[in-house]
C-alpha cells in the first residue's frame, strides 16, 4: 500500500497514519492506527513531529488541503485534559507490555508440561509390547494428572505448542486428542470417571498403527483398496496390543474400536450407526476427525487450517458425526481457533492466540507491526479496538518477515495452563 509524507497539521479524523518513531517513543498501542478523535492529534503533535506517513486506502477521509496554515510547534498548548489523556495511554500500553510479559512466562510453563506428557506419552507408548503392565500404569498417571487440572481449576487458557518433528507425529496427534477430548468433556458435564475413560482410550486409540507398515503410514499418493483395507485394521489391532494388559479398562476398548465409525453407517471396522455408538465415543470421533483434519493426511491428502476444518465439519459431518459435539468444539475453540492467520479489517496481519467463548467474533489478535520489537508485539481485543476479522489467510502465502515476527504453527497442537494464568490480551 502506498505511504505519503504529509505535516502533523494536514491530520484529521479519518486518517490512517504510521508515526516514524520507535514503539517505546509514543504513548499508542500501536504505530499505525487510524485517527478517531481530536486528542490524537493533539498528542501526535507533542511528540514533536513535523511529518507524519498516511495510508491513503486504509483512511476514511483525505488529510487536510497543504494550503492550510500550519500551525507552528510552539503556539501549541495542550491542557490539562490532554496531557492526563496522554498519560491514561501510556500506564494502559505499559499494562499491556506486562500482560503479555505474563502471557509468554504462562506460554513456557505449559510448553514446559507439554513436553513433559509427550515424554510420557512416548514412553509409555512404546513400551506397550515388552512391558504392557508398566505402559498401562503410566498411562492412568498421566490421566489422573490431566484430569485433576481439569476438575480443579474453572479457568483455562490454551496454547499453541510447537511442530511436530519428523516421525513424531503419532504422539503430537494422540496427546492433542486426550487433551482436547478431556477438556470437551468437562465442558459438556462429563463425571470424573468418564472423562478419566475418555483419556484412557485416547491415549491408545491409534496404538495399532505401530503394526501398520510405515510405507503405507507416510505414502503420499492414494492408498490402493489393499492398503486402505489394511489401515482400516488399525482400531482392532490396537485391541490386539491391549489384550496383553490384563486390567485395560473395558469400556475404554470399545471406545477405541469404535472411534472411526459413523453416525450414518459410513464407518469403520463394523459399519454401526447411531446409537450403535455410545456418547463418548461420538465425541471423541469429533476430536480426531478435527486433529486429522488440521494435519497432513494418509494418502497425500492436504491438511487445512484449523478455521477452514472447522467450518468443514460443521457443514459437511453433522450426519456422520454428533453435531452437538461439533457445535461444542466450535465454542470452544472459537470460529477463528488460536493459531489461525487472519486478515483484519485494518489490513494488518495477526496470529489468533486466545478466544472467548462469549464473543467468538472477537478474539484476542498478536498483530504484525515492524515498528514494534517481536518480543513486545502487542495483543489486542479486537472488539475494544474497533477490528474484524476478514480473512483467514494461508501461513506459506506470508511475506518472510510476516511470517518470522508470527511464527505460526505448521501442526496446531494445544495445551492448556491451569495457573489461571494472563492470556496476552
Amino acid at each position: 500500500m502506498a505511504e505519503l509524507r504529509i505535516s502533523v497539521d494536514r491530520l484529521q479524523i479519518g486518517n490512517y497514519i504510521k508515526l516514524p518513531l520507535s514503539w517505546r517513543d509514543h504513548p499508542f498501542l500501536l504505530s499505525s492506527f487510524m485517527i478517531k478523535k481530536e486528542e490524537q492529534i493533539q498528542l501526535i503533535r507533542k511528540l514533536g513531529l513535523k511529518h507524519v506517513l498516511i495510508i491513503p486506502e486504509k483512511s476514511d477521509a483525505p488529510p487536510k488541503p497543504a494550503e492550510i496554515l500550519e500551525i507552528p510547534q510552539s503556539d501549541i498548548d495542550l491542557n490539562d485534559e490532554i496531557v492526563s489523556l496522554r498519560e491514561q495511554m501510556q500506564n494502559e500500553k505499559s499494562e499491556r507490555i506486562e500482560k503479555l510479559k505474563e502471557y509468554r512466562r504462562s506460554l513456557q510453563r505449559t510448553e514446559q508440561a507439554f513436553n513433559r506428557s509427550l515424554a510420557q506419552m512416548r514412553g509409555l507408548i512404546n513400551k506397550l509390547q515388552t512391558r504392557p503392565l508398566n505402559a498401562i500404569r503410566e498411562a492412568h498417571e498421566l490421566v489422573d494428572d490431566i484430569t485433576n487440572q481439569l476438575m480443579n481449576t474453572d479457568q483455562m487458557v490454551l496454547h499453541l505448542m510447537a511442530d511436530s518433528p519428523e516421525g513424531e507425529s503419532l504422539y503430537y496427534h494422540t496427546l492433542n486428542v486426550a487433551m482436547l477430548a478431556m477438556l470437551l468433556a468437562k465442558q459438556c458435564g462429563k463425571n470424573e470417571e468418564e472423562i478419566k475413560l475418555l483419556g484412557m482410550a485416547a491415549i491408545f486409540h491409534d496404538i495399532g498403527k505401530l503394526k501398520i507398515p510405515s510405507q503405507i503410514l507416510r505414502k503420499t499418493e492414494p492408498l490402493t483398496k489393499p492398503e486402505e483395507n489394511l489401515y482400516k485394521m488399525h482400531p482392532r489391532y490396537s485391541l490386539a496390543l491391549l489384550d496383553l494388559a490384563q486390567d485395560f479398562p473395558s469400556a475404554a476398548k470399545g471406545i477405541i474400536l469404535k472411534h472411526h465409525e459413523r453416525n450414518d453407517g459410513s464407518g469403520y471396522p463394523d459399519g454401526l450407526k447411531g446409537s450403535q455408538i455410545d456418547d463418548l465415543t461420538q465425541l471423541m470421533a469429533v476430536i480426531d476427525e478435527y486433529d486429522s483434519l488440521c494435519h497432513p493426511q494418509l494418502g497425500g491428502k492436504p491438511s487445512a487450517t484449523p478455521h477452514t476444518v472447522l467450518s468443514f465439519m460443521f457443514k459437511h459431518r453433522p450426519q456422520q458425526l454428533n453435531k452437538d459435539y461439533i457445535g461444542l468444539l466450535i465454542k470452544h475453540l472459537g470460529i477463528y481457533p488460536p493459531g489461525s492467520v487472519v486478515e483484519l479489517s485494518n489490513g494488518q496481519v495477526g496470529l489468533v492466540m486466545s478466544v472467548n467463548a462469549q464473543r467468538l467474533l472477537y478474539p484476542s489478535v498478536l498483530v504484525y507491526d515492524p515498528a514494534v520489537p517481536r518480543n513486545e508485539g502487542a495483543v489486542i481485543d479486537l472488539e475494544h479496538m474497533n477490528l474484524s476479522i476478514k480473512r483467514v489467510l494461508l501461513p506459506s502465502r506470508l511475506p518472510q518477515e510476516i511470517f518470522d515476527y508470527l511464527s505460526p504453527r505448521t501442526r496446531i497442537s494445544y495445551f492448556f495452563d491451569s495457573s489461571n494464568g494472563a492470556n496476552g490480551s
